[in-house]
């Protein structure tokens, strides 16, 4: 039996990391093994002004990408994100060696992995290792749901509509995939 994949999508702000996270506390507390990468938002105010980027394994956090302005130098880009490409490396080399785990953590795979095959590249064949995970997570912008279900059809999809929708949600995900069950 494959391992099964979520995949995690909304809209900007709609909780996707804040789901993950809470998952990846879950996971730890029920003793599982967590590997891959979070994504967490920089905030000025409300204003969300760069990504960092978490290796889950070892703990170690980088900026991964700040707001793109004209003329920002390097040459991975995004309408919105000038990213560091020293941190996707960095990233993607950490996706290599994320496995064995029992939760894999992709937070997100987006148009640079899935349209200009940049970025992490290595979460595809992580993810293609079913037996080397019990479990993963992986964070997709609803623009490129469609190439993901065409990449995992067995997928299944979490749409989160409003971040107020996350605790509750986490919550129940974590009784089905994180309590250990009782025997009478």
């Amino acid at each position: 039996m494959n391992a099964p994949i979520w995949l995690i999508t909304g809209d900007r702000g709609a909780g996707k990391t804040t789901l993950c996270r809470m998952l990846i506390d879950a996971a730890h507390r029920a003793g599982w093994r967590v590997g891959g990468l979070l994504s967490p938002p920089v905030l000025e105010g409300r204003e969300r002004v760069a990504i960092d980027v978490e290796d889950l394994r070892k703990g170690e956090r980088r900026r991964l990408a700040s707001l793109a302005q004209p003329g920002t130098p390097g040459e991975v880009h995004t309408c919105r994100w000038a990213f560091d490409a020293a941190t996707l490396a960095w990233g993607d080399q950490a996706l290599r060696q994320a496995l064995p785990c029992d939760l894999l953590v992709i937070d997100e795979l987006g148009p640079l992995e899935f349209e200009r095959g940049q970025g992490w590249t290595s979460a595809f064949a992580a993810l293609e290792h079913a037996g080397a995970y019990r479990m993963a997570l992986v964070v997709v912008r609803p623009e490129l749901l469609a190439a993901a279900r065409r990449r995992w059809p067995q997928a299944e999809i979490l749409t989160l509509m409003a971040v107020e929708q996350t605790p509750s949600l986490a919550a129940s995900l974590e009784r089905e995939f994180f309590t250990p069950t009782r025997t009478p």
